[in-house]
């Protein structure tokens, strides 16, 4: 195979339409673009959102709501979601994520364990917060609720 014999698959390239090369074309004189107006200028047309003179939809709508810089945002995992898992593993961020046993958020503050579903097996799990009844929940099955910063 040598670069010169490569050519594009069977009807994946068009031809390149040649406007306004003459009356015979199909396609001279005014181009497909009509006569006159703003549309057959060079650069015509409206901006995206333009409506005419109308107030813009992304104006008439009220704004809502409000997104504080600050929030402390938390990787949620449920005790149902560590229920299989074997005894003795060591639960943390890391080993959350590597398992998929959670989406990422943005600006993510580390794990935070919530007490859905119950556990029978002692697992250590390390997290940024507790809710009161997981760490109940991780203690009465034998294993360790660790704050870790």
């Amino acid at each position: 195979m040598r670069i010169d014999t490569l050519s594009p698959a069977e009807g994946a390239v068009r031809s390149v339409k040649r406007l306004g090369r003459g009356i015979g074309s199909g396609q001279g004189k005014t181009a497909g673009k009509g006569h006159k107006g703003q549309w057959a200028r060079s650069g015509g047309g409206v901006r995206p959102g333009f409506e005419g003179g109308q107030m813009p939809i992304a104006r008439r709508v009220p704004k809502r709501g409000f997104n504080h810089n600050a929030k402390k945002n938390y990787v949620i995992v449920n005790l149902s979601d560590l229920a299989e898992l074997p005894a003795g593993t060591v639960v943390d961020y890391d080993f959350v994520m590597e398992n998929g046993l959670a989406k990422a958020v943005k600006n993510n503050c580390g794990l935070k364990v919530l007490g859905s579903g119950e556990i029978k097996v002692a697992l250590t799990v390390k997290a940024a917060k507790f809710s009161a009844s997981a760490k109940e929940a991780i203690e009465a099955a034998k294993g360790t609720a660790e704050v870790q910063e």
